[in-house]
Protein backbone atom coordinates (compact mmCIF):
# COMPACT_ATOMS: atom_id res chain seq x y z
CA UNK A 1 0.00 0.00 0.00
CA UNK A 2 1.28 3.44 -0.77
CA UNK A 3 2.35 5.99 1.66
CA UNK A 4 0.26 8.34 0.41
CA UNK A 5 -3.17 8.49 -1.22
CA UNK A 6 -4.33 11.27 -3.80
CA UNK A 7 -7.76 11.11 -4.20
CA UNK A 8 -9.07 13.09 -7.64
CA UNK A 9 -12.28 14.10 -8.15
CA UNK A 10 -12.70 14.86 -12.17
CA UNK A 11 -14.63 16.87 -13.47
CA UNK A 12 -15.33 18.15 -17.34
CA UNK A 13 -13.42 21.54 -16.72
CA UNK A 14 -11.16 20.75 -13.51
CA UNK A 15 -10.00 18.36 -11.37
CA UNK A 16 -9.45 18.29 -7.98
CA UNK A 17 -7.05 16.18 -6.09
CA UNK A 18 -6.39 15.95 -2.44
CA UNK A 19 -3.49 13.53 -0.20
CA UNK A 20 -3.92 11.90 2.30
CA UNK A 21 -1.24 9.75 4.60
CA UNK A 22 -2.40 6.12 6.05
CA UNK A 23 -4.01 7.83 8.80
CA UNK A 24 -6.15 9.18 6.92
CA UNK A 25 -5.15 12.61 7.75
CA UNK A 26 -4.72 15.52 4.60
CA UNK A 27 -1.54 16.58 3.54
CA UNK A 28 -2.59 18.89 0.74
CA UNK A 29 -4.74 19.79 -1.81
CA UNK A 30 -4.52 21.22 -5.29
CA UNK A 31 -7.26 22.09 -8.50
CA UNK A 32 -6.03 21.99 -11.89
CA UNK A 33 -7.95 23.17 -15.35
CA UNK A 34 -8.63 20.47 -17.39
CA UNK A 35 -5.86 20.69 -19.95
CA UNK A 36 -2.71 19.13 -22.03
CA UNK A 37 -1.28 19.82 -19.39
CA UNK A 38 -3.55 17.95 -16.88
CA UNK A 39 -1.12 15.25 -15.85
CA UNK A 40 2.08 17.02 -15.53
CA UNK A 41 0.95 19.34 -13.29
CA UNK A 42 -0.34 16.84 -10.83
CA UNK A 43 2.53 14.70 -11.00
CA UNK A 44 4.96 18.17 -10.36
CA UNK A 45 2.37 19.18 -7.54
CA UNK A 46 3.18 15.40 -5.52
CA UNK A 47 6.41 15.44 -6.58
CA UNK A 48 7.39 15.57 -2.35
CA UNK A 49 5.60 12.18 -2.09
CA UNK A 50 7.63 9.68 -3.74
CA UNK A 51 5.68 6.76 -2.21
CA UNK A 52 2.30 7.87 -3.79
CA UNK A 53 -0.74 6.38 -5.04
CA UNK A 54 -3.60 8.19 -7.15
CA UNK A 55 -7.47 7.25 -6.54
CA UNK A 56 -9.32 8.37 -9.39
CA UNK A 57 -13.06 8.55 -8.97
CA UNK A 58 -14.55 6.71 -12.03
CA UNK A 59 -11.56 6.42 -14.05
CA UNK A 60 -14.07 4.62 -16.77
CA UNK A 61 -16.04 7.95 -16.98
CA UNK A 62 -14.89 11.52 -16.78
CA UNK A 63 -12.00 10.47 -15.33
CA UNK A 64 -10.66 8.42 -18.15
CA UNK A 65 -8.49 10.16 -20.10
CA UNK A 66 -6.74 12.17 -16.90
CA UNK A 67 -6.20 8.21 -15.65
CA UNK A 68 -4.74 7.29 -18.59
CA UNK A 69 -2.66 9.88 -18.69
CA UNK A 70 -1.27 9.31 -15.34
CA UNK A 71 -0.38 5.58 -16.06
CA UNK A 72 1.40 6.53 -18.98
CA UNK A 73 3.54 9.02 -16.63
CA UNK A 74 4.53 5.80 -14.77
CA UNK A 75 2.12 6.67 -11.85
CA UNK A 76 0.05 4.04 -9.82
CA UNK A 77 -3.49 4.70 -10.55
CA UNK A 78 -6.84 2.90 -8.87
CA UNK A 79 -9.96 3.53 -10.09
CA UNK A 80 -12.80 4.03 -6.95
CA UNK A 81 -16.19 3.57 -7.83
CA UNK A 82 -18.24 6.57 -7.59
CA UNK A 83 -20.35 4.47 -4.70
CA UNK A 84 -17.58 3.86 -2.48
CA UNK A 85 -17.20 7.74 -2.06
CA UNK A 86 -20.26 8.35 -1.80
CA UNK A 87 -20.89 5.92 1.52
CA UNK A 88 -17.65 7.52 2.87
CA UNK A 89 -19.46 10.47 2.77
CA UNK A 90 -22.44 9.39 3.91
CA UNK A 91 -20.90 7.68 6.87
CA UNK A 92 -18.51 10.20 7.52
CA UNK A 93 -19.18 11.39 11.50
CA UNK A 94 -20.29 15.03 11.67
CA UNK A 95 -21.67 17.41 9.34
CA UNK A 96 -19.53 17.53 5.73
CA UNK A 97 -19.93 20.08 3.17
CA UNK A 98 -20.61 18.68 -0.63
CA UNK A 99 -17.58 20.39 -2.41
CA UNK A 100 -15.14 19.20 -4.79
CA UNK A 101 -12.25 18.91 -1.77
CA UNK A 102 -14.11 17.14 0.49
CA UNK A 103 -15.33 14.60 -2.88
CA UNK A 104 -11.69 13.58 -3.24
CA UNK A 105 -10.54 13.11 0.22
CA UNK A 106 -13.92 10.88 0.19
CA UNK A 107 -12.27 8.99 -2.59
CA UNK A 108 -9.06 8.55 -1.40
CA UNK A 109 -10.35 7.13 1.85
CA UNK A 110 -12.32 4.93 -0.03
CA UNK A 111 -9.09 3.55 -1.71
CA UNK A 112 -7.59 2.90 1.50
CA UNK A 113 -10.35 1.09 3.50
CA UNK A 114 -11.64 -0.71 0.43
CA UNK A 115 -9.89 -2.97 -2.61
CA UNK A 116 -9.53 -0.96 -5.82
CA UNK A 117 -8.90 -2.01 -9.54
CA UNK A 118 -5.51 -0.62 -11.01
CA UNK A 119 -5.64 1.20 -14.14
CA UNK A 120 -3.20 -0.18 -16.19
CA UNK A 121 -2.38 0.44 -20.07
CA UNK A 122 -4.72 -0.07 -22.78
CA UNK A 123 -4.35 -3.02 -24.75
CA UNK A 124 -6.07 -4.98 -27.76
CA UNK A 125 -9.41 -5.42 -24.80
CA UNK A 126 -9.90 -1.85 -25.39
CA UNK A 127 -10.69 -2.16 -28.93
CA UNK A 128 -12.30 -5.19 -28.68
CA UNK A 129 -14.45 -3.10 -25.93
CA UNK A 130 -14.98 0.04 -28.43
CA UNK A 131 -16.11 -1.96 -31.48
CA UNK A 132 -18.65 -4.18 -29.17
CA UNK A 133 -19.86 -1.37 -27.94
CA UNK A 134 -20.39 0.46 -31.23
CA UNK A 135 -22.59 -3.21 -32.42
CA UNK A 136 -24.27 -2.36 -29.16
CA UNK A 137 -25.33 1.07 -30.62
CA UNK A 138 -26.21 0.66 -33.61
CA UNK A 139 -28.10 -2.58 -32.38
CA UNK A 140 -30.45 0.09 -30.67
CA UNK A 141 -30.44 2.16 -33.39
CA UNK A 142 -31.81 -0.50 -35.64
CA UNK A 143 -34.79 -1.05 -33.21
CA UNK A 144 -35.76 2.44 -33.38
CA UNK A 145 -35.81 2.62 -36.70
CA UNK A 146 -37.29 -0.80 -37.37
CA UNK A 147 -39.77 0.26 -34.64
CA UNK A 148 -40.91 3.76 -36.35
CA UNK A 149 -40.93 1.86 -40.21
CA UNK A 150 -43.16 -0.68 -38.43
CA UNK A 151 -45.83 2.01 -37.18
CA UNK A 152 -46.06 3.45 -40.69
CA UNK A 153 -46.50 0.36 -42.84
CA UNK A 154 -49.50 -0.18 -39.98
CA UNK A 155 -51.06 2.83 -41.48
CA UNK A 156 -50.69 1.80 -44.98
CA UNK A 157 -51.00 -1.89 -45.23
CA UNK A 158 -54.40 -3.18 -42.81
CA UNK A 159 -52.69 -5.68 -40.37
CA UNK A 160 -49.10 -4.30 -41.22
CA UNK A 161 -46.45 -6.58 -41.65
CA UNK A 162 -44.04 -9.27 -39.42
CA UNK A 163 -42.49 -8.31 -36.03
CA UNK A 164 -39.31 -8.99 -37.40
CA UNK A 165 -39.18 -6.24 -40.01
CA UNK A 166 -36.55 -6.33 -43.04
CA UNK A 167 -35.40 -3.90 -45.61
CA UNK A 168 -36.50 -6.29 -48.11
CA UNK A 169 -40.48 -6.79 -46.83
CA UNK A 170 -40.53 -3.06 -46.33
CA UNK A 171 -39.92 -2.18 -49.81
CA UNK A 172 -42.18 -4.90 -51.16
CA UNK A 173 -44.89 -3.48 -49.30
CA UNK A 174 -44.03 0.18 -50.60
CA UNK A 175 -43.95 -0.95 -53.75
CA UNK A 176 -47.23 -2.22 -53.66
CA UNK A 177 -48.92 0.63 -51.89
CA UNK A 178 -51.20 2.84 -53.55
CA UNK A 179 -51.55 6.00 -52.07
CA UNK A 180 -54.81 7.92 -52.36
CA UNK A 181 -54.38 11.73 -51.37
CA UNK A 182 -51.59 13.77 -49.41
CA UNK A 183 -51.66 12.28 -46.09
CA UNK A 184 -51.05 8.73 -47.43
CA UNK A 185 -48.19 9.91 -50.04
CA UNK A 186 -46.79 11.20 -47.28
CA UNK A 187 -46.82 8.50 -45.36
CA UNK A 188 -45.39 6.77 -47.96
CA UNK A 189 -42.32 9.30 -47.77
CA UNK A 190 -41.73 8.94 -44.69
CA UNK A 191 -42.18 4.95 -44.62
CA UNK A 192 -39.29 5.32 -47.88
CA UNK A 193 -36.96 7.39 -45.64
CA UNK A 194 -37.10 5.43 -42.72
CA UNK A 195 -36.56 2.67 -45.16
CA UNK A 196 -33.07 4.35 -46.22
CA UNK A 197 -32.42 4.59 -42.63
CA UNK A 198 -32.72 0.79 -41.80
CA UNK A 199 -30.47 0.19 -45.15
CA UNK A 200 -27.96 2.29 -43.96
CA UNK A 201 -28.17 0.74 -40.28
CA UNK A 202 -27.88 -2.60 -41.50
CA UNK A 203 -24.86 -1.83 -43.65
CA UNK A 204 -23.26 0.03 -40.59
CA UNK A 205 -24.06 -3.27 -38.67
CA UNK A 206 -22.27 -5.37 -41.28
CA UNK A 207 -19.36 -3.56 -41.60
CA UNK A 208 -18.63 -3.03 -37.73
CA UNK A 209 -19.36 -7.19 -37.50
CA UNK A 210 -17.02 -8.00 -39.74
CA UNK A 211 -14.08 -5.51 -37.88
CA UNK A 212 -15.49 -7.27 -34.51
CA UNK A 213 -14.61 -10.84 -36.05
CA UNK A 214 -11.16 -9.78 -37.38
CA UNK A 215 -10.22 -8.17 -33.95
CA UNK A 216 -11.05 -11.18 -31.87
CA UNK A 217 -9.49 -13.25 -34.58
CA UNK A 218 -6.48 -11.70 -33.59
CA UNK A 219 -6.91 -11.76 -29.92
CA UNK A 220 -6.51 -15.79 -30.20
CA UNK A 221 -9.11 -15.99 -27.84
CA UNK A 222 -10.63 -19.55 -27.40
CA UNK A 223 -14.28 -18.23 -26.08
CA UNK A 224 -15.83 -18.71 -30.09
CA UNK A 225 -14.93 -22.76 -28.96
CA UNK A 226 -18.16 -22.39 -26.68
CA UNK A 227 -21.28 -22.84 -27.96
CA UNK A 228 -23.24 -19.59 -28.45
CA UNK A 229 -20.70 -17.40 -28.26
CA UNK A 230 -19.91 -15.67 -31.54
CA UNK A 231 -17.68 -13.25 -32.16
CA UNK A 232 -20.03 -10.31 -30.89
CA UNK A 233 -20.50 -12.06 -27.36
CA UNK A 234 -16.49 -13.15 -27.55
CA UNK A 235 -15.53 -9.01 -27.75
CA UNK A 236 -18.39 -7.65 -25.52
CA UNK A 237 -16.71 -10.24 -22.79
CA UNK A 238 -12.94 -9.73 -23.06
CA UNK A 239 -13.57 -5.94 -23.25
CA UNK A 240 -15.37 -5.81 -20.16
CA UNK A 241 -13.68 -8.42 -18.60
CA UNK A 242 -10.13 -6.75 -19.86
CA UNK A 243 -8.37 -8.93 -16.82
CA UNK A 244 -9.33 -12.08 -16.11
CA UNK A 245 -6.73 -12.52 -13.07
CA UNK A 246 -8.75 -10.23 -11.09
CA UNK A 247 -11.24 -12.81 -10.47
CA UNK A 248 -9.80 -15.68 -8.25
CA UNK A 249 -12.32 -17.77 -8.65
CA UNK A 250 -15.80 -18.48 -10.87
CA UNK A 251 -17.33 -17.75 -7.59
CA UNK A 252 -16.35 -14.02 -8.34
CA UNK A 253 -16.68 -13.80 -12.01
CA UNK A 254 -19.88 -14.93 -11.65
CA UNK A 255 -20.79 -12.51 -9.19
CA UNK A 256 -19.28 -9.90 -11.23
CA UNK A 257 -21.40 -11.04 -13.94
CA UNK A 258 -24.74 -10.87 -12.03
CA UNK A 259 -25.18 -15.04 -12.52
CA UNK A 260 -24.54 -15.99 -8.84
CA UNK A 261 -27.50 -15.60 -6.47
CA UNK A 262 -27.34 -13.15 -3.88
CA UNK A 263 -28.20 -13.91 -0.35
CA UNK A 264 -30.72 -12.76 1.46
CA UNK A 265 -30.94 -14.87 5.01
CA UNK A 266 -31.81 -14.23 8.51
CA UNK A 267 -31.23 -16.64 11.78
CA UNK A 268 -32.26 -19.90 10.68
CA UNK A 269 -33.82 -19.04 6.91
CA UNK A 270 -31.52 -19.13 3.96
CA UNK A 271 -32.85 -17.62 1.25
CA UNK A 272 -31.50 -17.09 -2.54
CA UNK A 273 -32.65 -14.63 -4.66
CA UNK A 274 -31.73 -13.47 -8.23
CA UNK A 275 -29.05 -11.23 -8.40
CA UNK A 276 -30.24 -7.82 -9.81
CA UNK A 277 -26.24 -6.70 -9.51
CA UNK A 278 -23.17 -7.28 -11.33
CA UNK A 279 -22.06 -5.89 -14.99
CA UNK A 280 -25.58 -6.24 -16.96
CA UNK A 281 -24.15 -5.91 -20.41
CA UNK A 282 -21.95 -9.54 -19.63
CA UNK A 283 -24.92 -10.66 -17.95
CA UNK A 284 -26.95 -9.96 -21.14
CA UNK A 285 -24.42 -11.75 -23.67
CA UNK A 286 -24.11 -14.56 -21.17
CA UNK A 287 -28.05 -14.62 -21.32
CA UNK A 288 -27.69 -14.77 -25.37
CA UNK A 289 -25.56 -17.78 -25.33
CA UNK A 290 -27.98 -19.93 -23.02
CA UNK A 291 -30.63 -19.30 -24.61
CA UNK A 292 -28.64 -20.49 -28.17
CA UNK A 293 -27.63 -23.57 -26.44
CA UNK A 294 -31.25 -24.23 -25.22
CA UNK A 295 -32.47 -23.86 -28.71
CA UNK A 296 -30.34 -26.91 -30.07
CA UNK A 297 -31.40 -30.19 -28.87
CA UNK A 298 -28.12 -31.86 -29.73
CA UNK A 299 -25.87 -29.37 -27.26
CA UNK A 300 -25.27 -30.17 -23.98
CA UNK A 301 -26.36 -26.95 -22.93
CA UNK A 302 -29.64 -28.54 -23.69
CA UNK A 303 -29.29 -31.72 -22.14
CA UNK A 304 -28.80 -29.66 -19.09
CA UNK A 305 -31.66 -27.31 -19.10
CA UNK A 306 -34.27 -30.41 -19.52
CA UNK A 307 -32.44 -32.09 -16.41
CA UNK A 308 -33.62 -29.03 -14.45
CA UNK A 309 -36.64 -29.21 -15.61
CA UNK A 310 -37.18 -32.86 -14.58
CA UNK A 311 -36.00 -31.64 -11.17
CA UNK A 312 -39.04 -29.40 -10.79
CA UNK A 313 -37.42 -26.03 -11.48
CA UNK A 314 -39.27 -23.69 -13.46
CA UNK A 315 -38.02 -22.40 -16.88
CA UNK A 316 -36.52 -19.36 -15.79
CA UNK A 317 -35.06 -21.31 -12.91
CA UNK A 318 -33.49 -23.73 -15.39
CA UNK A 319 -32.65 -20.93 -17.19
CA UNK A 320 -30.64 -19.41 -14.52
CA UNK A 321 -29.10 -22.33 -13.70
CA UNK A 322 -27.81 -22.78 -17.14
CA UNK A 323 -26.41 -19.03 -17.36
CA UNK A 324 -24.07 -20.42 -14.45
CA UNK A 325 -22.90 -22.97 -15.94
CA UNK A 326 -21.99 -20.71 -19.14
CA UNK A 327 -19.81 -18.16 -17.01
CA UNK A 328 -17.84 -20.84 -15.37
CA UNK A 329 -17.05 -22.48 -18.83
CA UNK A 330 -16.28 -18.87 -19.84
CA UNK A 331 -14.21 -18.22 -16.90
CA UNK A 332 -12.19 -21.26 -17.75
CA UNK A 333 -11.61 -20.06 -21.22
CA UNK A 334 -10.51 -16.37 -19.89
CA UNK A 335 -8.04 -18.21 -17.54
CA UNK A 336 -6.96 -20.54 -20.49
CA UNK A 337 -6.44 -17.28 -22.94
CA UNK A 338 -4.41 -15.73 -19.98
CA UNK A 339 -1.98 -18.42 -19.04
CA UNK A 340 -1.29 -19.14 -22.48
CA UNK A 341 -0.21 -15.57 -23.28
CA UNK A 342 1.35 -15.56 -20.14
CA UNK A 343 3.42 -18.52 -21.61
CA UNK A 344 3.96 -16.89 -24.98
CA UNK A 345 5.15 -13.65 -23.51
CA UNK A 346 8.01 -15.50 -21.51
CA UNK A 347 9.39 -17.34 -23.82
CA UNK A 348 9.91 -20.64 -25.69
CA UNK A 349 10.40 -22.14 -22.14
CA UNK A 350 7.00 -22.29 -21.80
CA UNK A 351 4.61 -25.03 -22.55
CA UNK A 352 1.09 -23.22 -23.73
CA UNK A 353 -0.36 -26.21 -25.02
CA UNK A 354 -0.64 -27.35 -21.24
CA UNK A 355 -2.58 -24.81 -19.13
CA UNK A 356 -4.53 -26.83 -16.67
CA UNK A 357 -6.02 -30.14 -15.19
CA UNK A 358 -9.45 -28.63 -16.55
CA UNK A 359 -8.24 -29.02 -20.03
CA UNK A 360 -6.89 -32.19 -20.09
CA UNK A 361 -10.01 -33.36 -18.45
CA UNK A 362 -11.81 -32.17 -21.35
CA UNK A 363 -9.22 -32.63 -24.78
CA UNK A 364 -11.63 -35.44 -25.41
CA UNK A 365 -14.86 -34.74 -27.47
CA UNK A 366 -16.85 -37.01 -25.28
CA UNK A 367 -16.24 -34.64 -22.22
CA UNK A 368 -16.50 -31.25 -23.59
CA UNK A 369 -19.54 -29.31 -21.83
CA UNK A 370 -21.92 -27.91 -24.02
CA UNK A 371 -21.11 -29.63 -27.56
CA UNK A 372 -18.68 -28.68 -30.54
CA UNK A 373 -18.96 -25.36 -31.93
CA UNK A 374 -18.35 -24.34 -28.14
CA UNK A 375 -17.30 -26.62 -26.35
CA UNK A 376 -16.36 -26.07 -22.78
CA UNK A 377 -14.50 -28.18 -20.23
CA UNK A 378 -15.55 -28.55 -16.83
CA UNK A 379 -13.85 -26.01 -14.23
CA UNK A 380 -11.71 -26.59 -11.08
CA UNK A 381 -9.52 -23.32 -10.28
CA UNK A 382 -8.45 -22.56 -7.04
CA UNK A 383 -8.31 -19.04 -5.61
CA UNK A 384 -4.84 -18.06 -5.31
CA UNK A 385 -3.35 -18.06 -1.93
CA UNK A 386 -3.99 -13.98 -0.49
CA UNK A 387 -1.58 -11.54 -0.20
CA UNK A 388 -1.22 -9.46 2.76
CA UNK A 389 -0.33 -5.75 2.09
CA UNK A 390 2.70 -4.13 3.76
CA UNK A 391 1.74 -1.62 6.41
CA UNK A 392 2.42 1.93 5.20
CA UNK A 393 5.10 4.26 6.37
CA UNK A 394 4.71 7.48 8.11
CA UNK A 395 4.47 10.59 6.19
CA UNK A 396 4.91 14.14 7.38
CA UNK A 397 2.34 16.68 7.09
CA UNK A 398 2.38 18.83 3.87
CA UNK A 399 0.82 22.33 4.32
CA UNK A 400 1.54 23.62 0.94
CA UNK A 401 -2.01 23.57 -1.66
CA UNK A 402 -1.54 24.62 -4.95
CA UNK A 403 -4.70 26.54 -6.96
Amino acid sequence: MAAVMIGVDPHKASHTAVAIGAAEEPLGQMRVRASPAQAERLVAWAADWPERAWAVEGAGGLGYLLARQLVAAGELVLDVQPKLAARVRLLAAGATNKNDPNDARSVAIAALRSPARRVTAENHAAVLRLWSRRHHDLGRTRTQVACRLHAVLCELVPGGIGKDITAAQAAAVLDGAEPSGAVQLARCELAAEFLEDLRRVDGQLRDTRKKLTTAVRASGTTLTEVFGVGPVIAATMIGYVADASRFPSRDRFAAYNGTAPIEVSSGNRKIYRLSRRGNRRLNHVIHMAAVTQIRYPHTEGRAYYDKKLAEGKTRKEALRALKRQVSDAIYSRLQDDARRAAANAAGPGGQPGNDSVASAAGSHPGHRLFGKATPEPATTLRPPSGHQPTPPKAVPKKTRTAS
